[in-house]
């Protein structure tokens, strides 16, 4: 089954083609990071226009990579939420309208089940059910992954997201958008130990997070550094910051891991791409004894590769949209967005 796929929550417009739930077949990204730098963070009505003016382009470059038309693909997909609202439904409201000119089903996909539907494409052994951490620019989770479309909350942020946290702090230290790249490379040499950050406890919540605390104590860090004339280790900061990232989110997954008992692993979102958290994930599996899954560095980011394939058990599971389908600027991963007209 091949499905054709929309992705537009943010600042990449992407589409895809996907077999079966697993095999890629074409992947195209088309990213705005450019022009949102100039403004250090993502520019919604900017990134409206972009997908508008990107979403034809990025599909007929997705089927021409394929080998297929629009008429040989078995269904189309496409985010319908979270995200940016604007953006959402740009690629939404494509979606939905080229599955209903092609005659073909229409799947609403939701887009952190895309994430983590992300490693599937990368390992095909892997099926639920499995614990994932989602770290990823909106949002924080500790999630049990009990079918291919059911989802169990078992943790996440009280505030701010691991990225979130990512993209303020490189705006702090000066070094622009996206953040989240640039701090694990400035971290690069840091001495993790440099500056003492706090690292969050919630009170009867172990798997619960957060990270405003601790966007919060950098701020205060730079600031008075400058206003004292201080040289502020920048490297040695950044280093810190990555270091209580990870003591904040990899203490709680190695928890689930000992609450649940499932041996199976994932990561996924932006933020899984982050150098430190990646060590620290593969020192816990090795500790706990569990199989850890991370995605390749290409599909960690927003693309549409990763909603094909979840589409493809949200159509197995009959999870289809219509054509008054509506998109969602929140939605839990829980939520059953098929078929939401409000």
């Amino acid at each position: 089954m091949n499905i054709l796929a929309i992705e537009s929550s943010c600042d990449e417009t992407a589409a895809a083609v996907i077999a079966d739930g697993r095999t890629i077949l074409s992947n195209i990204i088309d990213s705005q990071v450019e022009t949102h730098a100039l403004y250090g963070g993502v520019v919604p009505e900017i990134a409206s226009r972009g997908h508008m003016q990107a979403v034809v382009r990025v599909t007929d470059a997705a089927l021409h990579t394929a080998g297929l038309t629009a008429d040989d693909v078995d269904a189309v997909a496409a985010t319908c939420a979270p995200g940016l609202i604007g953006a959402v439904l740009v690629g939404a409201n494509f979606g939905k309208s080229l599955a209903f000119a092609l005659g073909k089903p229409f799947v609403p996909v939701h887009h952190i089940r895309g994430h983590i539907a992300a490693n599937y494409l990368a390992f095909p052994e892997l099926k639920p059910p499995f614990l994932t951490l989602v770290a990823s620019g909106g949002h924080s989770l500790i999630v049990r992954v009990d079918d291919y479309t059911k989802f169990e909350i078992l943790g996440g942020t009280r505030d701010d997201a691991a990225g979130e946290a990512f993209d303020k702090v490189a705006r702090v230290l000066g070094v622009g958008y996206p953040g989240g790249p640039k701090i694990d490379k400035m971290a690069e040499g840091g001495d993790p130990a440099a500056y003492p950050l706090p690292v969050s406890r919630v009170k009867d919540a172990p798997m619960d997070f957060s990270f405003s605390g601790l966007k919060t104590a950098v701020i205060n860090l730079a600031h008075n550094a400058e206003q004292k004339g201080q040289t502020l280790d920048k490297a040695g900061l950044a280093a810190s910051f990555c270091h209580a990232v990870v003591e904040t989110l990899v203490p709680r997954l190695a928890h689930a891991v000992e609450q649940t008992g499932v041996k199976d692993v994932v990561c996924a979102g932006g933020v899984a791409a982050n150098s430190w958290l990646r060590r620290a994930l593969t020192d816990m599996a090795k500790q706990k004894q569990v199989r850890l899954y991370l995605p390749p560095l290409a599909l960690c980011g927003d693309n549409a590769a990763m909603i094909g394939a979840q589409a493809y058990y949200e159509y197995q599971a009959g999870h289809l949209g219509h054509t008054a389908q509506n998109a969602f600027a929140t939605a839990e991963i829980t939520e059953d967005i098929c078929g939401k007209i409000r």
